[in-house]
């Protein structure tokens, strides 16, 4: 993604739902929490979170658990075998397993809420589930959300893909800033914004 403000304390930036179809994902419903970047940043930064979520499920496997690390941030998400997935963009000190309990809070809840119908052509205009922002704000803190994520069973880290970089999910001759110039979900703003921070290899940018 694109430059912002470093901050010292763990944080969680997004979390989305999508529905993995054979070629595209789709968004269905999406949360940000964008308040450590500036109010010019602001709108750029949304659109490419939006845009690394889509890609990194449509670049995996159905019944995927994988973390993607890029600079000091991590995108955490699960593709479930049915294509509903989830992921979360943090920070690279918030505590893995308390994403991926989080992911899959998000997803059995959703599921239980929203028809399967509704996923391969839902969008977050027409889909009903209004809990995302609410579940962003109280995961913030990972300490508050260890006591709420306790009583679940614990996750097999080992089974969690690790992708070292966003490149590492590409297909074999393929660049991501040719991904992002061919992009229909991004603006010519975002499109420029991206590339000037590429430029000048900013701190605190994730693509």
């Amino acid at each position: 993604m694109s430059p912002g403000v470093c901050t010292a304390t763990m944080k969680l930036l997004c979390l989305s739902v999508l529905y993995k179809g054979e070629t595209k994902a789709n968004l269905l419903k999406a949360a940000y929490e964008l308040s450590s970047f500036g109010f010019f940043q602001k709108s750029s930064i949304q659109e490419f979170m939006t845009f690394t979520c889509g890609l990194i499920v449509e670049r995996s496997a159905f019944g995927t658990r994988a973390s993607v690390s890029e600079k000091e941030y991590m995108c955490h998400m699960h593709i479930r075998d049915d294509g509903l997935s989830a992921v979360v963009i943090a920070d690279g000190e918030y505590p893995q397993r308390i994403c991926f309990s989080l992911l899959d809070k998000v997803l059995d809840e959703f599921s239980r809420q929203v028809d399967d119908r509704q996923w391969p052509t839902g969008t977050p205009e027409t889909i009903r589930f209004t809990v995302l922002e609410e579940y962003l704000k109280k995961y913030q803190n990972p300490r508050e959300a260890d006591a709420l994520t306790r009583v679940q069973a614990e996750v097999d880290e080992t089974k969690i893909i690790l992708h070292r970089t966003m490149e590492s999910l590409l297909d074999r001759g393929e660049k991501l800033d040719d991904l992002v110039q061919k992009s229909e979900e991004l603006g010519q703003t975002s499109k420029a914004f991206y590339k000037t921070a590429r430029k000048q290899n900013r701190c605190c940018k994730m693509m």
